[in-house]
């Protein structure tokens, strides 16, 4: 009789837990999340009639905080991306570094479960700098102008436990930036890119 009280208090305690894991996995009104990993930034292949801009990958950095369980605000960061620029099936003639700032209203459908996926919009400001020019474009000044505009955001939390988890995200970045060449308007060059990321989280 004992043997089976000590059995059913065993699998009651074990019930306990497993009900228990999902609570401890929800995010919480003040909750803040950061990540950590490795973000491409693809730009699309037709940036212009001119123009192309390669792809790059840099670190990047986030931080979420969380209005409630649901709802949360997401800021992005990363160090500078380098892209080499081309003409339109021909070499490379400059390049330039951006910085990508995004800030994002986020949304997580399951906070409380082990697979969290979610969903964000929000606004970039790409800071273009360091621009460079070679070959044909050689000892002529290249500036790109920064870029305001919007940005959407589709990703999944994997925990690992109640702080640590993985993270992968597919973002979307509109970008645009007028192009001069020692001082003369060249075009928009309308680089819009797709960014993939894979990232290290941790809730606090």
């Amino acid at each position: 009789m004992t043997n089976a009280r000590s059995l059913a208090l065993a699998i009651a305690c074990s019930a306990g837990a497993a009900l228990a894991a999902p609570a401890a996995l929800a995010h919480e009104a003040g909750d803040w999340i950061v990540r950590g990993g490795f973000h491409t930034v693809d730009p699309k292949s037709d940036n212009g009639d001119i123009v192309e801009v390669d792809s790059d990958t840099m670190f990047t950095f986030d931080v979420t905080y969380f209005f409630n369980a649901n709802v949360g605000v997401e800021l992005l960061a990363a160090l500078p991306f380098k892209h080499d620029i081309g003409l339109v099936d021909g070499p490379t003639v400059a390049s330039t570094k951006h910085l990508p700032p995004t800030l994002s209203a986020v949304y997580h459908f399951m906070p409380d479960a082990k697979v969290q996926p979610y969903v964000g919009a929000g606004v970039n400001y790409t800071i273009f700098f360091d621009e460079q020019t070679r070959g044909a474009l050689d000892g002529t000044n290249l500036s790109l102008d920064n870029s305001v505009g919007l940005a959407g955001t589709v990703g999944v939390d994997i925990a690992l436990d109640e702080r640590w988890f993985l993270n992968a995200v597919v973002r979307y970045i509109d970008i645009d930036t007028d192009a001069k060449l020692d001082g003369a308007d060249l075009e928009t060059v309308s680089i819009d890119p797709w960014a993939f990321g894979l990232n290290v989280g941790y809730k606090f």
